[in-house]
């Protein structure tokens, strides 16, 4: 049976961090790193710009394979995680060996949640999470494309996240006729408030997409070479390319029987700590409490992710210089039809007392549309779309919980000079 000081299983965003932290403060102990993926990792915010062949999938790497032997890693490709045995320290795997750890990392991310719609697993559907994935959309789409110089093109994305966003830009673009169709009350759910996502579904509308939300779909059935997607109102969509992006879900399906308390996903403390002894966990794998105290479990987020792995791999590696991890905000770029959306932290709720305070700018028909909510003066949410900030800059004033309400109005007015400014006094 091999042993190593540090294993850390999933090669995205939180497992690379964690590592360059476990380097950074020993730089002898052996250390494993086990990727599912046959591919060099890649990040899945990419992914979409794979579809669109904007972006080329022979340099999109996350890391190169040099770049694990300079750090003395033994990087394993096409290792899954079959089972965990914390009492002895051992992670087995799907081919059958047995790998002893001193301490482990589990990043194993999240697969498509794929949900229980009558006839789905009967027809051929694609969703987007690997590569491999965007390689398959992207060949599906120029069928669709070519298609649609005939007039039958036609696709249905199931779900109006960023994921079923921007491929169903990416479809559209390419010539195909495009419908999507979300559950919730607008698109991009979760991520921008309404008069934001009301903003860019009209743009998707006038670039010849469907947009159905309030809907669900009740059954889909195969037909003529495709499938006939059933609404929850009876009407009906056909369909020569079926995208599902109804979310996703933490892949933990090893931990059975392990004893690591899993929720909607692994449960960690402040500084990335299971229940089990010398087991350790981050990003899209992990539940953990929002940085707003509400109880609201934080998202998966690229941020999150890259922050989670730092206090993670710090925490593995006994460095001194740790500091809890502070809770997730909310973080979301978003381009569309050559035009850009951003959303740092959270919105008002529906019953906001006195301590909040709502600030809009650009109403209906105007050029752009910004939205800052404070709390007691401080920062807790700002929403744009055509309107340019820095939303690292808001992030981190939402962090350090900086009182803004002397600069609102300029913060309003011009918020990427006003932030930037308030930054650079806290940074002198």
């Amino acid at each position: 049976m091999e042993q190593f000081d540090y294993v850390v299983l999933g090669a995205s965003h939180a497992g690379l961090e964690a590592l360059r932290a476990i380097r950074a403060h020993d730089a002898d102990g052996s250390i494993a790193v086990l990727d599912r993926e046959a591919r060099l990792p890649v990040s899945p915010t990419v992914l979409p710009y794979v579809v669109s062949g904007k972006c080329a999938e022979d340099r999109i790497a996350l890391r190169e394979r040099r770049w694990f032997d300079a750090q003395r890693v033994d990087y394993r490709q096409q290792a899954c995680a079959a089972a965990l045995d914390p009492a002895h320290s051992r992670l087995h795997l799907a081919d059958g060996r047995e790998i002893s750890y001193g301490k482990l990392l589990l990043a194993t991310g999240a697969a498509p949640a794929v949900p229980p719609i009558a006839g789905l697993q009967d027809v051929r559907f694609h969703v987007l999470r690997t590569l491999d994935d965007a390689l398959a959309l992207r060949d599906a789409a120029s069928e669709v494309a070519s298609e649609a110089g005939r007039s039958a093109g036609r696709a249905v994305v199931l779900g109006a996240g960023l994921v079923g966003m921007h491929a169903a830009e990416n479809l559209a673009r390419a010539g195909g006729r495009v419908t999507v169709v979300e559950m919730r009350g607008q698109v991009l759910p979760g991520y921008f408030d309404a008069p934001a996502a009301a903003r860019i579904e009209a743009a998707f509308r006038d670039n010849g997409v469907e947009i159905l939300t309030g809907r669900r779909v009740a059954a889909v059935s195969a037909r003529n070479g495709g499938c006939a997607v059933l609404l929850d109102d009876g009407e009906a969509r056909d369909a020569d390319l079926l995208l599902v992006a109804a979310g996703v879900r933490p892949e933990v399906a090893y931990l059975a029987g392990s004893g690591v308390a899993v929720e909607r996903g692994i449960v960690v403390d402040e500084f990335m700590r299971t229940a089990a002894a010398n087991v350790w966990a981050a990003g899209d794998v992990v539940q953990t409490r929002s940085f707003f105290g509400d109880a609201t479990p934080a998202g998966g987020i690229l941020p999150d992710a890259v922050e989670q792995g730092r206090t993670a791999g710090m925490s593995m590696a006994g460095d001194p210089a740790l500091q809890p991890y502070p809770g997730g905000v909310p973080l979301n770029t978003y381009g569309f039809f050559g035009r850009r959306a951003l959303s740092v932290g959270r919105d008002a709720p529906e019953q906001a007392g006195p301590e909040w305070e709502v600030l809009v700018r650009g109403g209906e028909g105007a050029d752009g549309y910004l939205k800052l909510v404070l709390r007691d003066g401080r920062l807790q949410g700002i929403f744009g779309v055509d309107v340019l900030f820095d939303p690292g800059i808001m992030w981190e004033l939402i962090l350090r919980r900086v009182e803004v309400r002397a600069r609102a109005a300029a913060l309003l007015e011009n918020p990427q000079d006003a932030a930037r400014a308030l930054m650079s006094g806290l940074w002198r």
